[in-house]
């Protein structure tokens, strides 16, 4: 008995660490296109899905998908009804793996590891590698179901064993239930289709038993996205109640109509390993086309039922248009207008940041990565728009304003990347419960309050080209400089005193270090401004 049970462990053990090598290296591999795709092309309903399961199917998991999404609806990068399209998809390219294990290539697993171990271990190029640590992870998988299955096989003579999974197929609801169960606590759909397939080889469980695990297994999957909405803001709120909702709904419809849904399944193969593969897709794929037309009727609905305000961000620029360049004038307008709208969006981050340091809450930080994608969007945008700019007939003041804004957009850019640096310093504070002294707050805090009212006025003066506000940036620069320099020196008297831990004094340096760049940023910002635009490059002045 210990046998199996240790059999069992390992092997789940096995199988769900190859889930997560094989999905992580294909995240690797695929990169960031990811989010990109994620982002840009999902305006469609039918166009989300399959971009959902596109996703899915490379990460290796709903739950990673439906959390991205989550992520993106609560920064506003996404609509709910685009999120919608999305989770339909995901739901359907969780089971690819399903689909991958009812091949029964179990004899295989250690010849596939063979193969995945040599690609990844003798190959230099990055991608090739990445690819041979997901054929690893795949081996690893496939060693997993062989060990388990293997395991279970003495548990087909218990007469304990049979008549519990002789319930599911006469207490259907006791089936979802356990089936919610296994994958609200394993988190990953995948797996617990690997353990219902690995008890039908095992002639433990019929294909009557088998499905009610499998609408359960659908429900449990949710509840990853909904814990990653708790703290989140109410399109994410949604978007997660949606994505429950769907779910619930779809397995009351399947088991209304179970005899027919047996039927099908049983049409659609001799096998039990492809049947209870094949009834994950099929329910999943219709489930989808069923919901795909009443997408705009759900999320009017959800609205009612989670009320509040959206919050929603436009990706892309907003104000530049090609039809402007004609009239250069108005493009340098409508460019100075996108860039106080990244500005502003990367004052955000930074409140967004230090909203998740101060409380030690990881809801904040979630907003941070995704404006960081429409920041590096914008300044792509804005770079290529001036670009284009320079092709026009321009005067010579026009020409040499565009180097200066072409500077002043790399600096804004650069501004978001150390609110991300920011964000990372939140989480180790969360992660390793640091504990920072009351004088160390209040010193990060002065710092960012200075941060702040040097953005504010930078935006205004990105409006006005006032040299006042100019020269309120470059003051309060030259403050922040010196406030870095005697912050450190209390630090390091801190330090000796053994007030400071060692760990929260590191980041408390990096802080302070990312403030006195931002406001390096910010300063380059304001001499452009005071050149009336144009770039001065005078060593007292300009901080490259």
């Amino acid at each position: 008995m210990l046998e199996t049970i240790f059999g069992i462990f390992g092997g789940l053990g096995l199988f769900i660490f190859g889930i997560f090598v094989m999905g992580e290296a294909l995240q690797k591999l695929a990169g960031d296109k990811i989010r990109t795709i994620l982002n840009k092309l999902t305006n469609k309903g039918w166009m989300g899905v399959a971009v959902g399961a596109c996703v899915t199917s490379i990460m290796q998991s709903s739950s990673a998908t439906t959390v991205l999404v989550v992520g993106f609806v609560s920064a506003g990068l996404m609509t709910l009804t685009q999120a919608v399209g999305v989770i339909l998809g995901a739901n359907i390219g969780t089971t690819i793996t399903g689909q991958l294990i009812a091949f029964k290539l179990t004899k295989y697993a250690l010849p596939i590891l063979g193969v995945g171990s040599f690609i990844f271990l003798f190959s230099k190029r990055k991608k090739i590698k990445h690819f041979g640590e997901s054929i690893f992870g795949f081996g690893v998988l496939f060693l997993g179901l062989s060990i388990m299955s293997t395991a279970v096989k003495p548990l087909g003579s218990s007469i304990f064993v049979q008549d519990l999974f002789i319930n599911f197929s006469h207490n259907p609801l006791l089936g979802i239930l356990v089936g919610m169960l296994i994958t609200a606590l394993v988190q990953s759909s995948s797996v617990t289709i690997g353990l219902v397939i690995t008890l039908g080889l095992s002639d433990l469980i019929t294909l009557g038993a088998a499905i009610p695990l499998i609408l359960g297994d659908n429900i449990g999957t949710c509840i990853t996205a909904g814990l990653a909405s708790i703290r989140a803001n109410i399109s994410a709120k949604r978007a997660a109640a949606i994505h429950i909702m769907f779910n619930v709904i779809g397995a009351g419809i399947a088991l209304l109509m179970l005899p027919l849904y047996l039927k099908v399944i049983l049409y659609s193969s001799t096998d039990i390993a492809r049947q209870i593969a094949n009834a994950h897709t099929i329910f999943n794929v219709v489930n989808a086309f069923i919901f795909l037309p009443f997408i705009p009727l759900f999320v009017l609905l959800v609205k009612k039922i989670v009320p509040g305000k959206d919050i929603e961000i436009t990706r892309g620029p907003k104000y530049i248009e090609k039809n402007l360049l004609r009239t250069p004038s108005i493009a340098f307008s409508a460019t100075l207008k996108e860039m106080r709208r990244m500005a502003r969006i990367t004052k955000e981050m930074i409140n967004d940041a230090m909203e998740g340091f101060y409380k030690n809450k990881r809801g904040p930080l979630e907003k941070v990565a995704p404006k960081e994608q429409v920041v590096d969007d914008l300044q792509t945008a804005i770079s290529n728009y001036l670009v284009e700019l320079t092709q026009k007939e321009l005067s010579e003041d026009q020409s040499e304003r565009i180097p200066a804004l072409l500077h002043s957009v790399n600096d804004i850019e650069r501004i978001g990347d150390h609110a991300e640096n920011f964000a990372e310093f939140a989480e180790r504070k969360i992660d390793e419960k640091l504990v920072f002294s009351e004088h160390a707050i209040k010193e990060i805090k002065q710092m960012h309050k200075k941060i702040n009212d040097m953005l504010t006025i930078t935006i205004t003066a990105l409006k006005t080209e006032d040299i006042k506000d100019a020269k309120k940036i470059i003051k309060i620069e030259k403050e922040i400089n010196s406030l870095t320099i005697e912050f450190r020196n209390r630090h390091i008297t801190r330090v000796k005193e053994g007030k400071c831990k060692v760990l929260s004094g590191i980041i408390f340096l990096d802080m302070i270090m990312n403030f006195e760049k931002i406001g390096d940023h910010l300063n380059n910002i304001a001499q452009v401004v005071k050149g009336k635009m144009k770039v001065k490059r005078f060593e007292e002045d300009m901080i490259l």
